[in-house]
């Protein structure tokens, strides 16, 4: 396991705690370096959305857990957020939650058949390695091909 995904696995088993206390739930951790500073993201969610309250009183309470338990050697600026409307589909718990939803889906190259990356159309259903959208009928992806899979905005 490496670093990044230690420190991110810790913080998701102390995030679950405080997720619970303040009636949210854990959509993602990640620890990120951007530029020259590091960041650990907490994303919480709960039916009909995160306020800023929410955040505020999660990110209170992480920030005292994470200097308490101390386990990340690295400088880093804490964010708790919303995932937001348009939201990255990462790991299975994402897409189960989102099946019958509307997704975009680009590809690290488009198919041999095709010179398209980018596809929309509904999520249909997914396994360890593939991820089938309704598009004008049923496509299947290999997941090592996808690029990015997240929710469209809809407005």
């Amino acid at each position: 396991m490496s670093k990044r995904e230690d420190i991110e696995k810790r913080t998701e088993e102390l995030l679950k705690d405080v997720a619970d206390k303040n009636s949210v739930k854990i959509y993602d951790v990640e620890y990120v370096k951007e530029g020259s500073d590091f960041f650990l993201r907490c994303y919480i969610d709960k039916e009909g959305g995160v306020t800023i309250d929410d955040c505020e009183n999660v990110s209170r309470e992480m920030s005292d857990l994470l200097d308490k338990n101390d386990y990340i050697d690295d400088a880093y600026i804490l964010e708790v957020s919303s995932p937001g409307l348009g939201r990255s589909l990462k790991k299975d718990r994402h897409l189960e939650y989102s099946v019958g939803e509307e997704v975009e889906v680009k590809l690290f190259k488009p198919p041999e058949d095709s010179k398209q990356k980018e596809f929309t159309g509904i999520l249909k259903s997914f396994d360890e390695s593939t991820i089938t959208v309704t598009i004008d009928n049923d496509t299947v992806f290999e997941r090592k091909n996808i690029a990015n899979i997240r929710l469209t905005l809809d407005f």
